[in-house]
């Protein structure tokens, strides 16, 4: 029997950037900060909160520590990163999204794939095997995104249904053959139940995909009810909340990061949505 413990978390962008220890300079008192809180019930490192009629466990797939560097932002100045106590790095995660909502099992993202990675561990701590994966949605296609999907030539997920941003699949097809192959080969992998998204469409599941383009040409966020699957909005939340106008390298159209990183922030918060990132810094949940 797995033994669960319920923590008390405040979710508000400022308790999350206090909790890394470098949260920008605010006039708002720590009582405002975690005005927003939630229940947590943790088992086994998988923390699983419950949103409206939603019910999301964040499992993070890196096994060790992840810090993005300084280097990964280079468009900040050295000021700003001094300012934030951020010369060490930023706190980050590679995480993946486990939802339970209209009665499906609905995974968010993959992950690595690597050996020590915890996908597969977290959603067996969850009582679930890959077959029980019913609905797969992909943000993007980077690596850290769709590896965990294959383990050598076979599919991991045998009986999800995979939903993919057409946008998305249409860039990278074009791209030279080196830098799509992995991605080539995952969506033949799972040809036959692979499907594509257009933005505004709502889903299975009742999951409405999100136009968040810039980080790569189709990058998606998905809502689910008040829960927002943001992606890669964010690298470095310690950095990039107090200053969106600030990419990651990895944007690969930086102002149209800079614009979806705004416009889904904003979107957030004016419906009060939970906001669940892939690189966002433990518990990996957000609300504004």
């Amino acid at each position: 029997m797995n033994k669960a413990k319920v923590l008390g978390v405040g979710l508000t962008a400022i308790c999350l950037l206090t909790a890394c220890g470098n949260a920008p300079k605010s006039e708002q008192t720590a009582e405002q900060a975690t005005s927003t809180a939630a229940a947590v019930v943790e088992v086994e490192g998988v923390k699983t909160i419950q949103v409206g009629n939603v019910k999301a466990s964040w499992i993070q797939d890196n096994a060790k520590e992840r810090l993005m560097t300084r280097e990964t932002f280079s468009d900040a100045s050295d000021e700003l990163i001094n300012s934030l106590g951020l010369q060490n790095g930023i706190p980050s995660t590679v995480s993946t999204f486990l939802v339970e909502a209209n009665g499906k099992q609905i995974l968010f993202d993959t992950g690595v794939g690597a050996p020590d990675c915890r996908l597969l561990p977290g959603l067996k701590s969850l009582g679930l095997e890959p077959q029980d994966i019913q609905l797969l949605y992909i943000t993007h296609f980077h690596g850290d995104h769709i590896g965990g999907m294959m383990n050598g030539e076979t599919p991991v997920f045998p009986n999800a249904q995979v939903y993919v941003p057409k946008v998305e699949y249409d860039a990278w097809m074009q791209m030279p053959q080196e830098r799509r192959a992995q991605v080539e080969k995952t969506m033949n992998a799972y040809k036959d139940r692979l499907h594509f998204v257009a933005w505004g469409e709502t889903l299975p599941g009742e999951v409405v995909a999100l136009d968040a383009k810039g980080h790569t040409p189709g990058h998606t966020v998905f809502q689910v009810g008040s829960l927002l699957i943001a992606g890669d909005i964010l690298h470095g939340a310690a950095l990039q909340i107090p200053h969106p106008e600030v990419c990651a390298n990895f944007d690969m159209n930086k102002e149209d990061a800079v614009a979806s990183r705004k416009r889904i922030f904003q979107y957030a918060k004016e419906n009060k949505l939970m906001m669940a990132g892939m690189h966002f810094p433990a518990p990996a949940f957000m609300q504004q």
